[in-house]
């Protein structure tokens, strides 16, 4: 007989070998009932056997249909949260997996299992998507939202109130199709099949519809989304966010593509690629005598310029790693030219005029002598 301390060492070692549902997920134990389907849905397509290739997929696979098989039941859920796996598997009588995972896939997104990929692709949506330069240089996380179409939540896309509302089309039998005999001449006929006109086509006719979606098996949805703005991103760049498109029991979600450009605006740093192009204007008398200017750059740290002598306008000066991050290197830059306009101004008072003709003007008796 086990001591009590070894008793409770073999306890504490059985706890932290068992599984972590609410891990395998990436859930918080307080998440809801859409929190764990949304997490469902994200793993079990990233970890789908027929698409991911990694040795340890399938393994990840079965994991993930058991967490959401436990947390999304209500019976199983709260036997779990008070007893843990074990005290669920005594539950369960021993049996772990109430049905396939694969089936348990092909049932939440309407496809067909382990052939689910060869199932007919739904249309991407691609949309411009306008970010701050600021945010291209120095990288950001932005929330967002998309209205699009997902499956209805009660009826899981089968337009039913439940499924005992679902019968077998009496007009085809379920075969979706109907042979109709028509006569070309007496005594001569031709058989066709046409699709049934009481199923369209599907086999099955709905004796109640869902009154969540009224049998149109789909619901309107604000999904939220955070694009990751990678420093030195490309214009243009496209981000995908795959499969997260309108859904439908038809085909398999097409991917949401944000095509990313920076927002134009009147002023400030112009990119090219991977330089920055700055406007600094200046006076006539700093053109003239030379000055020092603070630049604030788009992530806040100050450029320090110093000019002596003359500027001639439109000088472009160039400062080196000052630029656009180079997209995928960390620690390398482009560059930053800054061009100079002269501003002159719009009148001077006679004082300013006399100076200046004093300056630039060589006195008549100078001349004579020469």
């Amino acid at each position: 007989m086990l001591s009590p301390t070894l008793l409770v060492i073999f306890l504490l070692v059985a706890l932290a070998s068992a599984a972590d549902y609410y891990k395998i997920l990436d859930v918080h134990k307080s998440a809801t009932e859409k929190e764990i389907r949304t997490a469902y849905k994200k793993l079990s397509k990233k970890f789908h056997p027929d698409k991911n290739k990694s040795p340890d997929a399938e393994d990840k696979f079965v994991q993930i249909a058991r967490a959401y098989e436990v947390l999304s039941d209500k019976t199983k859920r709260p036997i779990y949260d008070r007893h843990g796996e074990e005290g669920l598997k005594a539950h369960e009588g021993g049996q772990q997996f109430q049905q396939n995972p694969f089936d348990m896939f092909s049932n939440f997104f309407g496809g067909h299992g382990h052939a689910s990929h060869q199932a007919q692709r739904g249309p991407s949506s691609l949309t411009e998507f306008e970010v701050s330069l600021a945010d291209m240089y120095k990288g950001s996380s932005i929330d967002f939202m998309i209205k699009k179409r997902i499956l209805c939540d009660h009826c899981r896309g089968s337009g039913a109130a439940s499924d005992g509302d679902i019968h077998t089309c009496s007009g085809c039998n379920g075969a979706g199709v109907r042979v109709v005999k028509q006569q070309i001449f007496p005594g001569m006929y031709a058989q066709s099949q046409v699709t049934c006109n009481e199923c369209q086509g599907r086999g099955k006719v709905i004796k109640k519809v869902c009154p969540h979606c009224s049998g149109h098996k789909v619901v309107d949805h604000t999904a939220h989304f955070t694009l990751e703005v990678t420093p030195g991103m490309p214009e243009g760049h496209e981000v995908v966010f795959e499969g997260e498109a309108d859904e439908s029991p038809d085909w398999e979600a097409g991917d949401v593509v944000l095509r990313v450009r920076s927002r134009k605006e009147n002023g400030g740093f112009k990119r090219k690629e991977t330089s920055l192009y700055w406007k600094q204007a200046i006076s006539v008398e700093e053109a003239l005598l030379g000055f020092e200017k603070n630049v604030t750059h788009l992530d806040g740290h100050i450029l320090h310029i110093v000019r002596t002598g003359v500027t001639q306008p439109g000088l472009v000066q160039q400062f080196k790693g000052e630029g656009m991050p180079l997209f995928g290197h960390d620690d390398s830059h482009g560059d930053l030219f800054v061009e100079y306009n002269v501003i002159l101004p719009l009148e001077i008072t006679p004082e300013m005029r006399r100076k200046l003709t004093e300056a630039f003007h060589t006195p008549s008796s100078t001349r004579d002598e020469l």
